[in-house]
């Protein structure tokens, strides 16, 4: 059984020699595939022994399937993991032990995923441990064509594992704050496309499936995004933060409560309304060019 792990990198010295080592505890077979890095990245890739291969960014749903498309053709299955991410040792021993004995008709295989924040872990609010699916048969799975929050879609079967995918980011929280402003100009992207039909809606939403992930993106498209901005992203704080205990994760929780489910979905919002008024502002009647106008980005590269 051949296990190919994709990781996709731009700037990322400080976090893809952890991921490697993690990887390297499943499968031997790890491709880089990097966005034009201007630090060290492509150097420690070669040095731990990934192959590495390089391409434009558009995003990473672009990105991702166009890393599927250069494996090799004997590729059983595929690991999609971040380079700020790491294996634990449940999903590590699971891979190992249980992959090759699957069902041939199982196509995918969720597990968790946890994020730790400023080296805490974060455990309320409602968000983390979330389901998550990353391994796929090859050939069975690719990832849906968004500019923000992509999932992996499949059509066949799936199992869960109960081991997971830590997510821990070692940079500044200034680093973090200039990441997400670029993510919410990306999610910004996807809640217009809802409105105005961008681009072709490509989405796992299903309010009937059994799996978090799809379930939460019918949720998102169909309830979060028909709210008015500003009064959805007050009512989901409120929610994940007093309801979903959000605050019983401390200091260090309510930081991270308090920027990435109110700021940055807030800020979202604002790109959002500043999408708008420049439409009527200036009598633009293509949102394509609003978006690339405000947010700098460029629809129609796609």
């Amino acid at each position: 059984m051949k296990l190919v792990a994709i990781i996709l990198t731009h700037n990322e010295e400080l976090h893809l020699a952890r991921c490697i080592r993690s990887v390297r505890q499943v499968t031997e077979h790890i491709v880089v595939a990097d966005s034009n890095s201007t630090d060290s990245t492509k150097q420690v890739a070669k040095e731990c022994g990934a192959r590495l291969i390089n391409r434009d960014w558009i995003n990473y749903a672009t990105q991702f399937n166009w890393a599927l498309s250069q494996l090799d053709s004997d590729t059983d299955w595929v690991l999609r993991i971040d380079a700020d991410e790491i294996l634990d040792e449940e999903l590590i021993a699971e891979i190992n032990s249980r992959l090759a004995t699957l069902s041939t008709d199982i196509e995918g295989v969720y597990s968790n995923r946890f994020m730790v924040f400023q080296g805490q872990l974060i455990s309320h609010g409602g968000s983390f441990p979330h389901s998550t699916l990353r391994l796929f048969r090859y050939g069975k799975g690719e990832c849906e064509n968004r500019w923000m929050d992509e999932h992996i879609k499949i059509a066949g079967p799936t199992i869960h594992f109960k081991g997971g995918l830590v997510d821990e980011n070692l940079k500044s929280i200034s680093v973090w704050i200039a990441k997400h402003n670029s993510y919410a100009s990306r999610e910004a992207v996807d809640l217009l496309n809802l409105e105005f039909d961008l681009f072709p809606e490509d989405s796992v939403a299903n309010i009937k499936s059994r799996e978090e992930d799809t379930v939460k993106r019918w949720i998102k498209e169909n309830l979060y995004a028909r709210l008015p901005g500003g009064l959805r992203t007050r009512m989901y704080f409120i929610y994940s933060y007093f309801f979903r205990l959000g605050f019983l994760d401390g200091k260090v929780g309510t930081t991270y409560h308090v920027l990435r489910v109110f700021w940055y979905r807030y800020l979202v919002d604002a790109k959002i309304e500043e999408v708008h008024r420049y439409m009527k502002t200036n009598q633009v009647s293509d949102p394509k060019i609003a978006v690339r106008d405000v947010l700098g980005i460029d629809l129609k590269t796609e």
